[in-house]
């Protein structure tokens, strides 16, 4: 077992496994259960959060889940922890990659993919053994309105998005005749430390002073570099606890849960209006 893991006397019962609990969503989520008495099983990809969240009281493991020898080395820690009964995986931890799609390398659109498809898969994949062996089970996947409809300067992370819909939306139905339940969160503006991380991921992989976007790039830079509480639609990143927890514990839980107005309005929006025309409202909104 990892020296990062809190040592526990017996095993953890009805535990919930939630990636990416550094800051944002996951943070926020893993407190919350915690503080209803849930049990959690926090993780972050830094070893600085894992001792963070261990001294505020959180049983907290380090998982990158762009790295598969972390997703290995967790999925071992959680099954000594867990005596290898898993109750709930929430899928969280994963990051934004602007920048148009032709000015993107393909290995920027690879590590996209592997943090936020490739990695959730490993970790899954991994874990339904214990899921199956608790005896009923959850699966809750932390989508985005951009897995509804798609943003010019966005392609890497809406095809990320689009895929994970696909992917769970298949799980659901391979796992129908079991007792686990799958459900996608799918929010749109939420405060967390996203944009500032998808700044770091631009600035990595594009060269706007190379690029025939060059002029559009710099709103982008000054969006994702802005606070993103001042977008009245923008929720703080707790408003993710209720859907969460409704996902984790109703006897019927949802398929897919809408969290923030632009996203219940753009998945009205795709039902109603011909593609052309969801094209015009998408650009004015990019």
């Amino acid at each position: 077992m990892s020296e990062d893991v809190m040592e526990t006397a017996s095993p953890l019962n009805n535990a919930i496994l939630i990636t990416g609990c550094s800051t944002g969503i996951g943070y926020a989520c893993a407190k919350a259960l915690h503080e209803q008495g849930h049990t959690v099983i926090a993780s972050c990809r830094k070893p600085d959060d894992v001792s963070r969240l261990q001294q505020e009281g959180l049983i907290c493991i380090q998982l990158d889940v762009s790295d598969t020898a972390s997703i290995n080395q967790a999925v071992e820690a959680v099954e000594q922890m867990t005596g290898g009964k898993l109750f709930a995986l929430f899928n969280n931890g994963a990051y934004g990659q602007p920048g148009a799609l032709e000015d993107l390398p393909t290995d920027a659109l690879r590590a996209q993919f592997e943090t936020n498809v490739f990695g959730w898969h490993h970790l899954t994949q991994a874990l339904l053994p214990m899921l199956l062996n608790y005896g009923e089970g959850r699966i809750v996947q932390n989508s985005s309105v951009l897995g509804i409809v798609a943003l010019k300067y966005r392609g890497a992370y809406n095809a990320s998005k689009f895929a994970l819909e696909g992917w769970t939306d298949t799980l659901r139905l391979e796992l129908s005749d079991t007792p686990i339940k799958v459900s996608l969160i799918e929010p749109g503006p939420i405060e967390t430390a996203f944009r500032a991380n998808a700044l770091s991921a631009f600035k990595h992989w594009v060269n706007p002073n190379k690029s025939r976007h060059q002029h559009a790039y710099q709103s982008q830079i000054d969006r994702l570099a802005a606070d993103e509480g001042g977008n009245k639609y923008t929720l703080p990143a707790d408003a993710l606890v209720a859907p969460l927890t409704h996902a984790l514990f109703s006897p019927r839980p949802k398929v897919r849960y809408r969290v923030t107005q632009p996203t219940v309005w753009m998945a009205l929006l795709k039902r109603l209006l011909p593609s052309r025309w969801l094209d015009r409202v998408l650009l004015k909104g990019s």
